[in-house]
């Protein structure tokens, strides 16, 4: 059976197999070729253990060869189902059995797919992997994402990610008892971003703009001072303004900000989605 997820157990390896479900879930499969039932079932086994990713590892043990193990483990029937648990038995199903009744005794004892899905994205991002973690936390059912712990890690992807405002939302709903250092170090961060995002240099050009809100130039001038501090979504919304009406204002000047805009936020950032519909919709 080659997946990492499976192994067949034998009498050189089954006491180290047994003593692996310290570390790991073992789920211990007693069938034999000569029961049509226990061999129909391992294939749909196999793919239970492959989607559970590693949650449990899959042994299966076949009684007609290995027939002095199977005598140690006193089985009765075919198949036979043991789940080990830090080394101990904690549960078990004897004789034919759907496979719904297995994934019952599974979910009895193991982690849902959404606590392995958290526990992967939270590995992910104390490994810096925000690119892999953000759609895995952004992807999470509700009730999920109101834990601290995903909206602090989904924070920090939103901060490596340069999505400043949404890394605010998140951080914003955080219980005061996780207000720990790891959330202050992440506030410390957009603090900073909000005192560079607000320059003097930025307020001057607001300023004058708001005298002058058809001055192309000034716009365009204020939009790219924007991005730099990854006001992005103001910036695309000046320049918009002004494109909607002329798409050659400033002589394609202006588009061309807007086009590196959209470029630097990349395919899968829903502002820059959002813009490059609106921009499709007037070419076409």
């Amino acid at each position: 059976m080659h997946s990492p997820h499976t192994l067949d157990v034998n009498q050189h390896n089954f006491r180290d197999v047994l003593a692996n479900s310290v570390h790991q879930p073992i789920l211990f499969y007693f069938w034999a070729p000569m029961s049509d039932e226990s061999a129909q079932l391992t294939p749909q086994l196999q793919q239970l253990a492959q989607q559970y990713g590693g949650a449990f590892q899959l042994a299966t043990l076949n009684c007609q060869e290995e027939q002095s193990i199977a005598a140690q483990f006193g089985i009765q029937a075919l198949p036979t189902i043991a789940l080990f648990i830090n080394g101990q038995p904690v549960d078990g199903l004897g004789g034919p059995q759907p496979i719904e009744a297995i994934k019952e005794m599974l979910t009895r004892h193991l982690p849902s797919q959404e606590e392995r899905t958290i526990q992967q994205a939270l590995q992910m991002v104390s490994e810096q992997q925000y690119e892999q973690a953000l759609p895995l936390l952004i992807e999470l059912d509700e009730p999920w994402k109101t834990q601290a712990e995903v909206k602090l890690a989904l924070a920090e992807c939103l901060l490596a990610n340069r999505r400043f405002d949404e890394a605010k939302e998140q951080l914003s709903a955080i219980p005061l008892e996780y207000q720990d250092g790891y959330y202050k170090r992440l506030i410390a961060q957009v603090e900073l971003y909000e005192q560079a995002a607000d320059s003097p240099e930025i307020q001057a050009l607001e300023s004058t703009l708001s005298q002058n809100p058809t001055d192309a130039k000034m716009a365009n001038e204020l939009a790219s001072q924007y991005h730099q501090v990854q006001r992005d979504e103001e910036a695309l919304d000046l320049l918009w303004r002004f494109l909607k009406n002329d798409l050659n204002t400033l002589e394609g000047e202006m588009k061309k900000t807007f086009m590196d805009i959209l470029s630097t936020l990349g395919q899968g950032n829903p502002i820059a989605s959002r813009y490059r519909r609106q921009l499709y919709s007037l070419l076409y």
